[in-house]
């Protein structure tokens, strides 16, 4: 019998072709096994018919951890035998099928870390040990087929050590196309700032001493730098914070086991369970009541980012030190992309640490860390990037053509949409300058590339002024593609329903800024979408509030918080004895005050992130937005603790849930009620407020859920009240689980509308 099988997923890169010449010479069967062009893996087999249906269990069953198969389409051939033994072919460069995908970045296994620590082994303090079942693959490929000759270790002919093992099928090594040694593979090395090399026996053992006693380090990784410091040493942090210009935005951390970050911060099984995976992600942690770490690296925030080591040179950098952990956070100068190149790591962060530490392999193509955190047992993400991208999200059913979206303008990824699968590009940032647009679309041509997507259409932001607008229209044009544009919050809304499969939901989306059908700055919404509709329905919303200075409004919240209370009380005495906090003190106050007086000119918005923004405001927790999201994140720090006092009934008039009056509220019992009790009363009220119109609304629609999406939605204590709210009406209460809520899921959501809703 004679079989052709051809088999889509995730099957190259993850050591298949191996597992499948190894079950076919188990099973007794001939023919070959060779990659495709498409990212697919062609196979043919000869022999009895009985050995040819035990390896097809085998293929499912037994396949390697890493490997997602998708589809195995068989076809039977005529003719005699034509092969005398099994064997793993050249690739192919034939593009017939769509849709596979090469595998995310990984951890270092537990294999290759034994090796890295065992003296007698070739490979022993090797920083770049790898095999089939683990290491880079998405940042080293610069097409396919998944061969050497396609990433960027084609500059590292193996040597024969490392070639014997590449060709041994017993060895886990066996067509492993990141194998090297110290022999053969890349080497690291260890510069001052000026690229003057420090010459050292051991570079990466080194630099961690360096980081120990107070340097501050560029660390080039698998897709990209980081900068690293001490993480309880203030000095360093201060410098890194004046030259990355980052006043007060968190650090992520690098903790050099579990145990150590069991150290510092509280680790629960689920949050135990993400940081020891495969993925390796950064997971916000609770500081313990023993966290010992430098405030600088988390200011006022209850949680700090933690990740373990994910690479053998990570591992290293801890070996002759006593740290528990040391800062490791992306390196990009502001709003640009990670710095990948090594001669762009010299110019742009020469002024901003004290020594690099480089290799020489090229990145292909960077991808940021990714960042979740876990809501009670279910995690959430913040940003999907490393370890995740971009290994697909499968969906229940096929779209019937293929859609790339574009995203939104911050926090930004690219989806390409494509029959049942949404394949989500790496963060790509905020697309505000050419660089980021150029990194939005690089990552969009490398996606449709890898996974062979024939695209029919283009999905971007409603709004006309956006750089992936523009992007978009462009795009369509030359390519002939239909352009479909979609409003923010629907976006979001259509994207949990896909996520949750769903034909229709009442949807809540928080957030600090969507451009409105109506041409409205919107961020406190209820909509009720249908695949069945051309659109959406805007059922409810939050009181308007003035958005006195438009973006200056954005980034000193003094301005929010002044234009709600003056509808309650006399604001001008509060305003100036607060106007140090402003940007330019007591004459801008009473600008302020004149606006209002006036009230000419005056945008509004519906914004949830401003309403937190002005509450984080009148409870002194944060007065100035120094990075995305920073007063209601450290509003959310301030609240954790506290509970609700106020217990006020929400505010509902028609469709609308007022905000004034919680405002007017918190700022009645400043001197009665602890900060943290104010802070959580407002999360509460915002919470129970929109989650009641929200029950109201979908029971109207004889709708059976709610969601809840959006930037807030990564907020614990919205999402824990608004749930106990909706399942307490007997509603399903939908979240993200695979996408972040905030805007990194948007283009999924774009693609989901121009790929599934009718338009």
């Amino acid at each position: 019998m004679r079989v052709k099988i051809n088999v889509t997923g995730i099957v190259q890169g993850v050591g298949f072709r191996p597992f499948v010449y190894r079950i076919a010479v188990l099973n007794g069967l001939t023919g070959y096994v060779r990659n495709r062009g498409d990212a697919g893996v062609e196979i043919l087999l000869e022999g009895e018919e009985r050995s040819i249906w035990n390896f097809l269990r085998d293929l499912n069953e037994k396949k390697p951890p890493l490997t997602h198969i998708h589809d195995i389409i068989k076809k039977t051939l005529t003719g005699k035998n034509e092969h005398a033994k099994f064997t793993i072919y050249k690739s192919s460069e034939q593009t017939e099928l769509s849709g596979s995908i090469i595998p995310p970045d990984v951890v270092i296994c537990n294999d290759c870390l034994r090796e890295l620590r065992d003296p007698k082994d070739p490979r022993h303090d090797y920083f770049f040990i790898t095999c089939t079942n683990c290491g880079p693959r998405f940042t080293i490929i610069e097409c396919l087929p998944y061969d050497r000759e396609n990433t960027t270790m084609l500059e590292f002919p193996m040597c024969s050590f490392c070639q014997r093992e590449y060709s041994d099928p017993l060895n886990r090594r066996f067509h492993a196309q990141t194998v090297a040694c110290p022999t053969c593979g890349p080497k690291a090395y260890l510069t001052t700032r000026g690229g003057e090399h420090v010459k050292h026996a051991d570079p990466v053992r080194e630099a961690g001493r360096l980081l120990s006693e107070g340097a501050v380090l560029a660390v080039k990784g698998y897709g990209g730098f980081h900068v690293a410091s001490s993480a309880t040493r203030d000095e360093p942090l201060q410098a890194l914070r004046r030259a990355k210009h980052r006043r007060a935005k968190p650090f992520a951390i690098m903790a050099r086991n579990l145990e150590a970050a069991k150290g510092f911060a509280e680790v629960t099984s689920k949050e135990q369970e993400l940081l020891s995976s495969y993925a390796r992600p950064i997971v916000l942690l609770n500081k313990n009541a023993a966290y010992n770490l430098s405030p600088l690296v988390a200011p006022d925030l209850h949680n700090v980012g933690v990740m373990l080591p994910y690479t053998g040179l990570h591992y290293m950098l801890f070996d002759r030190v006593d740290d528990a952990a040391f800062v490791m956070t992306s390196a990009n100068p502001p709003n640009q992309p990670i710095v990948k190149d090594n001669d762009e790591a010299l110019k742009t962060l020469g002024d901003t640490v004290d020594y690099f530490l480089f290799h020489n392999r090229k990145i292909a193509y960077r991808c940021d860390d990714s960042v979740l955190r876990v809501h009670g047992a279910s995690p959430s993400f913040i940003r999907r990037s490393r370890g995740y991208a971009p290994a697909p999200l499968m969906l229940k059913e096929k779209a019937q053509r293929c859609v790339i979206g574009l995203g939104g303008e911050l926090n930004n990824t690219a989806c390409v949409l494509l029959a049942n699968k949404a394949f989500i590009s790496q963060h790509v940032g905020d697309v505000e300058n050419v660089e980021t647009r150029g990194f939005l679309q690089e990552a969009t041509s490398h996606l449709i590339r890898l996974t062979n997507s024939h695209v029919d259409a283009v999905a971007c932001d409603l709004h006309p002024k956006f750089t992936t607008t523009h992007l978009a229209q462009e795009l369509a044009e030359q390519n002939g593609w239909q352009l479909i544009q979609v409003q923010h919050h629907h976006a979001h809304v259509a994207a949990l329903m896909m996520e949750h499969a769903v034909d229709e939901l009442v949807g809540v989306t928080c957030d600090g800024y969507g451009y409105g059908a109506d041409g409205g700055a919107w961020g406190g919404e209820i909509l009720f979408c249908t695949r069945e509709s051309e659109g959406f329905k805007r059922l409810a919303n939050l009181e308007p509030q003035p958005l006195l200075g438009g973006d200056a409004a954005t980034r000193y919240p003094l301005r929010i918080a002044a234009g709600m209370l003056s509808k309650n009380v006399n604001v001008e005495p509060w305003l100036l004895k607060h106007s140090g906090r402003l940007l330019h003190g007591e004459t801008e106050a009473k600008l302020i005050l004149q606006q209002l007086g006036k009230g000419v000119g005056v945008t509004e918005t519906t914004s949830c992130g401003r309403v937190l923004d002005a509450v984080s405001a009148v409870l002194g927790v944060c007065y100035a937005r120094t990075y995305e999201g920073e007063p209601a994140i450290k509003l959310e720090s301030a609240a954790i603790k506290g509970k609700d006092v106020l217990n006020m009934e929400p505010v509902i008039e028609g469709d609308v849930l007022g905000t004034s009056q919680m405002l007017h509220a918190v700022f009645e019992n400043l001197c009665k009620v602890s900060t943290a009790d104010l802070a959580y009363s407002a999360h509460a009220y915002l919470a129970r407020g929109l989650a009641s119109l929200a029950v109201a609304k979908a029971l109207e629609q004889g709708v059976g859920a709610v969601g809840f999406s959006g930037g807030a939605a990564c907020n614990q204590i919205l999402a824990e009240v608004m749930r106990g709210t909706v399942e307490a009406a007997g509603l399903k209460f939908l979240v993200h689980g695979s996408i972040p809520a905030g805007d990194g899921g948007v283009s999924f959501g774009q693609a989901v509308v121009g790929g599934f809703f009718r338009v």
